[in-house]
């Protein structure tokens, strides 16, 4: 239980979300810490606090005002707001986190009321370090930064992307308990091509042209540098960057600091433990399977390579795993005769005659499993869906994109044309549908199954460094929390309410390669899953007086 180490009375302790109870202070809390007369006098207990919010959160027009409520929430009292969220997930996921926070980053600028986080703009080159320390916690153990160039399937929004990572953070108290002081989102404002919000006036970033090249590389050089000499023990999430710059700097930095790309590994990783519970319904293991991708990205090409990473662990040899998954981009089918090809598709290019659309392909391939990864929405057509129930008799159809609004196809899409047989999946949430006499429950794919848990496992066991197999044993142990009854109503994933559950034990997989690959620096406790659980914030408010 927290202690009110901060010494805060009066207005400035309401006035602090960390610390504030609100109507929630007791009356001889309220005689002690100077709150008498600042409070309405009626004494409300939490459960009643938690009421008045739903209520109001219902009361709101649409979800964009619901976004910005919570955000307000959020901004005044912390304890009530993860209350709030940890016991309606299901209700509040979609509004702060996919599919509402793309429209709230689109907004960020006309919407902004407080600043949270750190913004580390290309003005402060050479005084990095400086702008870190202005941070008020001493003990950051979780990052979670974007330059904003890619965000969602929304593209650039420069400084207005700082929405993803606050909402990325919240998912990582939420989901798996990791204490909202230890987290620090930090958005790096290095300009925007947005011509939109270049001539926005109402625009929170630097109304600038991006940097590029070597510029651009020795900001983020410095940034890195600056953050890991403040906190050494802090892991750092790359979230939303253009897909050039997501690749390098993983590739840069994945051996020297403790960090991880989430849209390309933690895709990668929901996406698997994905093909793995849809394997449980189609009986067929994964080497028999085609997998064929629209879009050739980050997302896509992660998923591939962690599908190849699990058939080379199941005793495949990697040029054989790698003909399994095939690629369709904005150009056409992937293939080794194309000269334009991205250094990061080429392990993907193979030798077949080329092919100009994904129909095409789908058509030639006969994919057991269609997986979208292209922001582009509507692109699994009713022929598309049509042929693949013609082809399998239990489709997979993973319509990854994100926001809603991106997806690939829809819910209702996925059953309807495919008679009720595909086996589905989506970025962001789809209601159940009805279709072919029968009422589907569409999965949700979504990455906030895996993050939290790897942060916490990483946490715990003070991780050096994040591997792939630790992406790995998250996908399995995921996999393994989809019971019989959830395969029957067409979901793939846990229900959200089990999510602090299946953070745990993910938390403890990936601390427990952490200890057996020498990749940890903390002791290993007698009772490793005791341990996680142990870790994992509950919001509870304080009691100031130090009284049972």
């Amino acid at each position: 239980m927290k202690q009110n180490t901060h010494n805060l009375t009066g207005a400035a302790l309401l006035h602090d979300p960390e610390w504030n109870k609100g109507t929630a202070f007791t009356a001889a809390e309220r005689d002690a810490l100077c709150l008498r007369g600042l409070l309405p006098p009626r004494v409300c207990t939490p459960e009643v606090q938690v009421q008045r919010v739903l209520g109001n959160f219902e009361r709101k027009a649409n979800d964009l005002d619901r976004y910005v409520y919570m955000i307000g929430l959020e901004d005044r009292n912390e304890t009530l707001f993860y209350r709030v969220v940890i016991d309606h997930l299901d209700k509040m996921m979609p509004i702060i986190y996919t599919p509402t926070v793309g429209q709230g980053c689109q907004e960020y600028g006309h919407l902004f009321r407080r600043p949270r986080g750190l913004y580390i703009s290309a003005e402060d080159r050479g005084r990095i370090a400086e702008v870190v320390a202005n941070w008020p916690h001493d003990d950051v153990r979780v990052i979670v930064v974007t330059d904003g160039q890619r965000i969602l399937g929304l593209g650039d929004l420069g400084a207005n992307g700082m929405g993803i990572p606050v909402g990325k953070l919240s998912l990582y108290t939420a989901c798996a308990g990791v204490h909202p002081s230890l987290t620090l989102p930090i958005t790096l404002d290095v300009g925007t091509n947005n011509e939109t919000l270049l001539a926005d006036p109402l625009y929170i970033g630097l109304p600038q042209r991006r940097l590029q090249g070597e510029a651009y590389e020795t900001l983020l050089a410095e940034f890195i540098t600056a953050v890991s000499a403040r906190y050494p023990h802090v892991l750092i999430q790359f979230e939303d960057f253009g897909t050039l710059n997501a690749f390098g700097l993983l590739e840069k930095y994945r051996n020297q600091v403790c960090c991880f790309n989430d849209d390309i590994q933690g895709t990668a990783s929901v996406t698997l433990a994905g093909l793995y519970t849809a394997l449980r319904i189609t009986g067929k293991p994964l080497r028999e399977q085609v997998l064929l991708f629209l879009g050739a990205g980050e997302a896509g090409t992660g998923i591939a390579n962690l599908v190849v990473s699990a058939l080379t662990e199941e005793g495949m040899d990697e040029a054989e795993a790698r003909q399994r998954c095939w690629f369709v981009d904005t150009r056409g089918l992937v293939v080794s005769s194309r000269q334009d090809l991205a250094a990061y598709k080429r392990p993907f290019a193979h030798d077949h005659p080329f092919l100009p659309d994904f129909a095409s392909a789908v058509e030639s391939l006969r994919p057991t499993a269609i997986i979208g990864a292209s922001g582009q929405p509507h692109m699994f057509t009713r022929p598309i869906l049509a042929a693949m129930a013609r082809l399998n008799e239990r489709p997979i159809v993973f319509s990854l994109s994100n926001p809603t609004s991106k997806s690939e196809c829809t819910a209702e899409e996925a059953y309807c044309w495919t008679d009720g047989r595909a086996i589905f999946a989506s970025g962001s949430p789809f209601d159940p549908v009805t279709c072919s006499g029968q009422t589907f429950y569409p999965a949700q794919g979504n990455n906030a199954y895996i993050f939290p848990g790897v942060g916490l496992g990483v946490l715990v066991s003070g991780a050096r460094l994040v591997t792939d197999e630790m992406f790995m044993v998250a996908a399995k142990t995921l996999a393994a929390e989809v019971e019989e009854e959830d395969l029957a109503n067409g979901r793939i994933y846990p229900p959200l309410s089990k999510i602090r559950e299946v953070s745990a034990k993910i938390g403890t997989a990936v601390a427990t390669i952490a200890y057996e690959r020498g990749l940890a620096t903390m002791p290993h406790p007698k009772d490793l899953p005791a341990a996680i659980r142990a870790h994992m914030y509950e919001p509870v408010y304080p009691n100031y007086l130090g009284l049972e």
